[in-house]
């Protein structure tokens, strides 16, 4: 029987991390994460898939694809599309899909347009503020799922 599948995907800049500002967002870079993640998840008897794309439509594609392969869950670090992405907002409703939302950093604590999150409004949870430790506890919380 095929292990459930857990789908990270990573939006713009993410691709970035571990040069980008590491004093918000940590010095791990996203195969760090990834390869940690991939790891946890055999521990959890979950697959772990890790994708990246500074493309919004790609976002939205990945999110449809993930609904035709029937992905478990979805750890979905949108990067600045969280706070302007209706498309994302709406592929995130169409699919039905069990997303958790994830951020290094906590925006609630950052400039007020990060306040708003558009993913949010329909993802079932949300890990933030944690550094790369953000999607460990969202692959524990989807995993649990």
């Amino acid at each position: 029987m095929a292990r459930p599948k857990i789908l990270v995907l990573n939006g713009p800049n993410l691709n970035l991390l571990g040069t980008r500002e590491p004093e918000i967002y940590g010095h791990d870079t996203l195969d760090d994460i990834a390869a940690r993640l991939t790891a946890r998840g055999a521990e959890l008897g979950v697959e772990v898939e890790s994708r990246q794309t500074n493309h919004e439509g790609v976002l939205v594609d990945w999110l449809h694809q993930a609904r035709r392969d029937g992905v478990h869950a979805v750890l979905l670090n949108a990067g600045a599309y969280t706070h302007t992405s209706i498309a994302l907002l709406d592929a995130i409703k169409a699919t039905q899909l069990k997303v958790i939302e994830v951020h290094l950093s906590d925006p609630e604590t950052r400039e007020p347009f990060r306040h708003l999150s558009y993913v949010g409004m329909a993802a079932i949870d949300c890990v933030k503020g944690l550094g790369a430790q953000s999607y460990m506890v969202a692959l524990e919380r989807a995993a649990a799922l």
